[in-house]
């Protein structure tokens, strides 16, 4: 049985670290560029920012080489801020924007960057399948053709484009 248990870890963690099928994480990823606040512009609903508006990101280095994670938003059904604390680490080559990320405990969910700017100003975000996307940006606001290019790309891809949601950060 522990033999069985041992050899069944690697597939109940790990997953979640794949991604779509035509997502590929960018390459020639810096980490140090993409450190900072990010404004979440779009996203799939999932339950973990259900009702959230204002959502922002903000990733900082941990002394121990992985990511921080802070995300936060403003629910105004309960009309509070909510915060979530995680750590990030890459899943493979830190020049490829693929990590994994957890919000609790051992369990680590896939965190696919395939699109970025060469300024590191907007990225597009999948998680290990079609159910969650992301669209983030340094500024609150967007161009409506920046919106429409992230649309195409992510409905080019399978994502269900007519289910995302626009933040409002007011």
């Amino acid at each position: 049985m522990k033999k069985i248990l041992a050899l069944m870890l690697p597939f109940l963690f790990g997953g979640c670290l794949g991604v779509p099928e035509g997502v590929t994480p960018v390459q020639g990823f810096e980490l140090d560029k993409y450190l900072g606040k990010w404004y979440e512009i779009a996203r799939l609903d999932h339950s973990f920012e259900r009702g959230l508006q204002a959502v922002t990101a903000e990733y900082a280095m941990r002394p121990d080489g992985g990511v921080s994670v802070t995300n936060r938003g403003y629910s105004g059904q309960q009309e509070k801020w909510k915060d979530a604390e995680g750590k990030a680490f890459f899943v493979g080559e830190p020049q490829v924007g693929h990590l994994k990320v957890s919000f609790f405990g051992p369990f680590y969910g896939s965190y696919a960057v395939f699109e970025l700017d060469s300024e590191y100003q907007y990225a597009f975000i999948s998680g290990s399948s079609t159910k969650y996307l992301w669209f983030l940006s340094r500024t609150p606001e967007v161009s409506q053709e920046l919106k429409d290019q992230f649309i195409e790309k992510a409905a080019s891809l399978g994502f269900d484009t007519s289910a995302l949601i626009f933040v409002d950060h007011p």
